[in-house]
């Protein structure tokens, strides 16, 4: 999911990535301060500007990374909307074996 905005007054976008990155998670995995977004990882924690994606690996592991590494890394595989009617790119990575 790419963070394409802080959370100006009315935007839930910061608080949607979070709560995504957290659902069924038995401790708290994803925050914001309002400003950027962080994530905890197996190597710390990992921080997320404006314009970075939020990434949830095949083995359920959540990391940020850069446009141009997502960008080099990733294919769109499918355009779909979510059941709150959130746009979701479905992408595979262009190095896994298919």
């Amino acid at each position: 999911m790419q963070f394409t905005t802080n959370n100006e007054v009315g935007s839930p976008a910061m608080d949607k990535i979070v709560n995504w990155a957290n659902q069924g998670k038995g401790e708290c995995i994803a925050w914001h301060n309002g400003t950027d977004i962080y994530v905890k990882t197996q190597d710390g924690q990992s921080r997320a500007i404006v314009g970075d994606w939020i990434v949830k690996s095949s083995s359920g592991v959540f990391y940020s990374c850069t446009p141009d590494v997502f960008n080099k890394t990733y294919e769109l595989a499918d355009n779909k909307e979510d059941k709150n009617g959130y746009k979701q790119e479905i992408r595979t990575s262009m190095f896994e074996e298919r």
